[in-house]
């Protein structure tokens, strides 16, 4: 309890720190933020009231309490674009790329996983060979590639799924997964190929020591000394790499997004760039942080389930 505790007072500096970074983004632009959103050819009027809604024209310290206040109630501003709350269009595009992210790891997970044990169990064998081909493929075959090739086979050949777009759960679960099933697999292999690497050398170095060379001296079977002794250590480094690959997810899968006209939370990011629309950019970057706080809050609370030594308060905590 008292790592926990620990844990949840060093993830607040943590926040702090990244309100003031993603703060501190507008006011990085070269020269008025105003006249850089405006453009060149903005009128000085045009420019004064662009100061204004951003509140420039107040000292900056007031100006960031103003804003982190606005974010403590849930308002991150208003589009540049179409004046529509960047909350709501965040509540409207985040969903998507945290299914399309949870999607993606469970097929990770569901392949990485049991290829990494018995790639361990069995090392140099044909299995750890076929999972060690898999692997290099996997890490070197780009997943944008191989979701264009999805389209052609499944899609546009095969005619078993739809090419692109997006269609709630809540609207049609089926249709929501038919849409899903090719942006999913297709960039879920690459991940898996790392993480079934990662558990493979992970298991092999836990196999190795001697509290399981005694387990097997006691006469338990190979599957009790994986299961029982083994694989709750191995999955340490794991959960380290798991923890970086959903936040490196949440961030990079605009490219998927693209491929498959998904309206994702990338894509937003990304449409917002061009539109120069730099409040919506400010608050998608504020939450994306957050969530990779997140997320590395979360990794450290497993730490203290998978790892006793964590536990003891003998660990990294």
């Amino acid at each position: 309890m008292a790592t926990i505790v620990r844990r949840l007072l060093l993830t607040l500096p943590v926040v702090v720190l990244v309100t003031l970074m993603v703060f501190s983004l507008l006011h990085m632009l070269p020269g008025d933020p105003a006249s850089v959103i405006l453009g060149q050819e903005a009128t000085p009027e045009a420019i004064a009231n662009m100061r204004e809604t951003l509140g420039l024209n107040k000292p900056i310290v007031m100006q960031y309490f103003d804003w982190l206040l606005g974010v403590l109630q849930g308002d991150l501003g208003h589009s540049l674009v179409d004046g529509s709350p960047v909350s709501g269009l965040i509540a409207q595009s985040l969903p998507v790329t945290l299914e399309l992210t949870a999607g993606t790891f469970l097929i990770v997970l569901l392949i990485a996983i049991p290829a990494g044990i018995l790639a361990a169990s069995r090392p140099r064998g044909w299995i750890d060979y076929l999972c060690t081909i898999f692997a290099l493929g996997g890490m070197s075959i780009p997943h944008f590639w191989l979701g264009m090739m999805f389209i052609v086979l499944f899609a546009m050949n095969l005619g078993w799924l739809p090419a692109s777009g997006y269609i709630p759960f809540s609207e049609d679960p089926l249709g929501n997964i038919a849409a899903m099933i090719m942006p999913m697999v297709a960039t879920g292999l690459r991940e898996a190929a790392v993480l079934m690497r990662m558990m493979r050398s992970s298991l092999l170095e836990v196999m190795g020591a001697d509290y399981i060379r005694t387990a097997y001296s006691k006469g338990l079977k190979e599957k009790s000394v994986i299961v029982s002794h083994a694989l709750k250590n191995a999955l340490v480094p794991v959960i380290t790499t798991s923890g970086l690959m959903i936040a490196g997810l949440l961030g990079g899968l605009v490219i998927t997004e693209t491929i498959f006209s998904i309206p994702g939370f990338g894509k937003l990011i990304v449409s917002s760039i061009y539109k120069r629309d730099f409040v919506t950019v400010q608050g998608a970057i504020l939450v994306s942080a957050l969530l990779v706080v997140l997320i590395n809050l979360v990794v450290d609370l497993l730490y203290v389930i998978v790892d006793p030594r964590i536990k003891l308060g003998k660990g990294t905590g």
